[in-house]
């Protein structure tokens, strides 16, 4: 296999672990943000239990003030049955007094409810606050194995670039500028093999004597479809 040939290869080679690497990198928001989803989920559905809880406390906080403003109003009641003077007024005092147990009764009986409701408002929130810890878990690890596998990447492009370069050096301006435009037309692909008289670059038949040539390995020979540099692989 000549040289151009050769080096043609060997740039096409470089750069295809480049843009594979570059393509890792550049793919690494997306698949952090589809990761993280589960995990904006789990906030939100603490933070949706958080507001039940919070509002269930108040309720609570809210009935304990009622009945103590009830079980005052009673003490007070209690307090003047000396000053009635009418056994009529008397029994009216008693039937307000009843109704106000009444009351009493009935705001304990929503508090013991309240109470119960706060419990299992509660408990659903810690559950809820366990499943976040452990997304947030798989979360850092996921980010630090990625985080450990870009600086691989990029560490590894510095050496491709480099030896990118080395092979660019020799070859001349006119050579190079063709592959350069052949790799934005050939999305990425410049050089590619020729087998059995077909291009695998466009999988387009290649006519045979232009094949022959191409077997020689010795000059430059675009495929006549979609234009790629073609060579014959050697063993």
């Amino acid at each position: 296999m000549k040289d151009l040939i050769r080096l043609l290869i060997q740039l096409q080679n470089l750069d295809s672990h480049i843009l594979e690497k570059r393509a890792f990198i550049e793919k690494v928001p997306g698949r952090v943000h589809d990761v993280d989803e589960p995990l904006k989920l789990a906030k939100q559905d603490l933070e949706k239990m958080k507001q039940k809880t919070e509002s269930l406390a108040k309720k609570k906080r809210e009935k304990e003030q009622s009945l103590e403003e009830v079980n005052g109003k009673i003490a007070k009641m209690r307090a003047r049955v000396s000053d009635i003077k009418t056994n009529k007024e008397y029994q009216a005092h008693l039937k307000e007094i009843e109704a106000l147990e009444k009351e009493v009764s009935r705001v304990e009986e929503e508090i013991l409810v309240g109470m119960e409701e706060l419990d299992v408002g509660m408990k659903r929130q810690r559950e809820k606050e366990q499943v976040l810890n452990e997304e947030l878990a798989k979360m850092e690890v996921f980010k630090k194995q990625l985080d450990e596998e870009v600086r691989e990447r990029e560490k590894s492009l510095d050496s491709l670039k480099e030896d990118r370069s080395g092979v660019v050096s020799q070859l001349g301006p006119e050579t190079y500028n063709l592959y350069r435009s052949l790799m934005q037309k050939g999305a990425g692909r410049a050089v590619t093999k020729a087998e059995d008289e077909i291009c695998l670059g466009c999988n387009m038949n290649i006519p045979p004597q232009l094949f022959v040539e191409i077997r020689k390995n010795e000059e430059i020979i675009q495929c006549p479809q979609c234009r790629r540099i073609l060579y014959y692989p050697e063993d």
